[in-house]
């Protein structure tokens, strides 16, 4: 039986915030230029692949305020920094699906009607100039922690995300900390595992300093294998933190 998920449990981070209470709507896509090779005497068209692309697009609520939808969008617009993006699909939960992107904001909307409330939209343009071995635009991976505020004393291994087999062409995971109360410097990493038991960094993130919030996508090439995991560590005594981990296979 075909397994299908409702949209209204989609999930929203962008860069540092947790913008899911903002968004209606989110679509992504992927394409792929390619360059005709049809010659004299040919029947057929032939092509050869070219450059990958991808786009994405979010459409929500309008809100004014610190974190809220428009302050955050207007922000971006235009920033050489490129913003991240994790998308998540379907409901909050270790080894569901997710689409990761670093990507440039293209345009902002705001929509006043008269009978509704006030509306926002985004496009965005993938890239990948900013990070060292990242060779995607946009990606589809799966969730590695469920987005949910982990107090200081329960940090450590979470759930393992079997992917059937290994992968050769490396991968990416982004990494979002919305809300961080710990008092002390959190770190945090995805391992891989060839059996479920035993487990090798795979990727570490910058360290998280005392009650900092903040984003980052890291990228490793050559072999991921066949399970991962998220791990976190800290030297605070107290408090809390919020973290989203999603991590793609290229």
């Amino acid at each position: 039986m075909p397994t299908f998920i409702h949209g209204k449990n989609t999930g929203v981070y962008l860069d540092e915030f947790d913008m899911t209470s903002y968004f209606t709507d989110s679509s992504f896509s992927i394409d792929n230029d390619t360059a005709e090779t049809t010659a004299y005497g040919d029947t057929n068209k032939s092509y050869l692949l070219g450059i990958r692309g991808g786009t994405l697009s979010l459409s929500g609520m309008w809100s004014a305020g610190a974190g809220g939808s428009d302050e955050e969008l207007q922000e971006i617009i235009g920033s050489t920094t490129e913003p991240l993006l994790t998308v998540r699909e379907g409901a909050a939960a270790i080894g569901g699906r997710a689409v990761i992107a670093q990507a440039n904001e293209t345009s902002y909307s705001i929509s006043n009607p008269l009978s509704d409330v006030v509306t926002v939209a985004a496009d965005f343009e993938c890239t990948n100039s900013d990070i060292t071995n990242l060779t995607f635009a946009l990606a589809h991976g799966v969730q590695l922690t469920a987005g949910a505020s982990i107090a200081h004393g329960s940090l450590g291994a979470l759930s393992s995300v079997d992917n059937a087999a290994s992968s050769a062409n490396g991968g990416a995971a982004t990494l979002h900390v919305p809300t961080n109360t710990v008092n002390g410097n959190t770190t945090i990493k995805v391992q891989h595992s060839a059996n479920d038991s035993t487990w090798a960094d795979l990727i570490s993130f910058t360290v998280v300093g005392s009650s900092a919030v903040t984003s980052e996508i890291k990228a490793v090439t050559g072999t991921v294998n066949r399970y991962l995991r998220v791990t976190a560590s800290t030297a605070g005594s107290s408090g809390s933190i919020t973290f989203m981990v999603a991590a793609a296979r290229f």
